[in-house]
């Protein structure tokens, strides 16, 4: 009859232990090792592109656009909604980037978004603050055209601004969206002017003289040439305004100008077209006696009370 020795973790038939001899094969049943399954190295550092993380590497990843898989319009990327933005981005959507005014978050300054610097601008388009987007020519790197910026198209405009490349900043009355009344563009205010050119509305860009700062001369405003003239309708500067007849050239009639209407006349000075310059008495304003006398007789009024 067979007995069994017991050993720690260990149960072997033995057939006859005060006789037998112990074989090979059950020497080897004792001593053999169980194989142990090869484990890949841990790898901590960059891929072989030098990126790190792996994760991030767009080779690695393997969009064919260079993008993100996740943030790609043409992969179809996880990241965007169902209205072609990124879904933290999207108003509609609710996103989380959106803070209640409507803003992204980071940079709206009455949220105190981290991204606006302390001269109250996006912190990497500031001039002042050495922005990471501004350029050696001193504009938005995308937007430089001497630099190749990706934001400047074919026919050398913006390309979101661009009518014939079909961009996006523009609405189907062919004008920039935000800027469009019809539409009702953000920039446009309750009193159908751009808000930041708005006088009753304090816009940011009109000075204490009462103009626009960037075409004021006692402000020394940007648009203002040597000569004291608006740079871009100054001859002597070659003003991008001025037109091969040495016109204005949204004034020129041969050049088909924005500013003149289907009278051939200047829109502003057009009775026609009810043009703004054109007074209640059906004179140009600026000409006309009648509005000039009632104006004389409005300061006399205002300033009889302080002369009693």
């Amino acid at each position: 009859m067979a007995t069994t020795v017991w050993r720690p973790r260990v149960r072997i038939a033995v057939p006859d232990i005060d006789s037998a001899d112990v074989d090979e094969n059950r020497r080897e049943e004792l001593t053999k090792k169980g194989t142990k399954r090869k484990i890949a190295p841990k790898h901590h550092g960059p891929c072989e592109h030098g990126v790190k993380y792996r994760s991030q590497c767009k080779v690695c990843r393997a969009c064919p656009h260079g993008r993100q898989r996740s943030r790609c319009k043409e992969c179809g990327g996880s990241s965007f909604c169902e209205h072609g933005r990124l879904r933290f981005q999207c108003k509609e959507c609710g996103g989380a980037g959106i803070c209640e005014h409507g803003r992204k978050r980071s940079t709206c300054k009455e949220c105190g978004g981290g991204a606006i610097c302390e001269h109250g601008r996006v912190r990497s388009c500031c001039k002042e603050c050495g922005g990471s987007s501004i350029c050696e020519h001193g504009r938005e790197r995308h937007r430089c055209k001497e630099c190749g910026g990706i934001g400047i198209c074919e026919h050398g405009r913006i390309r979101s601004y661009c009518k014939e490349c079909g961009g996006s900043g523009i609405c189907e009355h062919g004008r920039h969206r935000h800027r469009c009344n019809e539409c009702g563009g953000s920039q446009i205010c309750e009193h159908g002017r751009q808000r930041y050119q708005c006088k009753e509305c304090g816009g940011s860009q009109i000075c204490e003289h009462g103009r626009e700062r960037c075409k004021c001369k006692e402000c020394g405003g940007s648009q203002i040439c040597e000569h004291g003239r608006q740079r871009h309708t100054c001859k002597e500067c070659g003003g991008s305004g001025i037109c091969e007849h040495g016109r204005q050239r949204s004034k020129c009639k041969e050049c088909g100008g924005s500013q003149i209407c289907e009278h051939g006349r200047e829109r502003t000075l057009c009775k026609e077209c009810g043009g703004g310059s054109i007074c209640e008495h059906g004179r140009v304003r600026s000409k006309c006696k009648e509005c000039h006398a009632a104006k004389q007789l409005v300061a006399l009024m205002l300033a009889a009370p302080h002369a009693t």
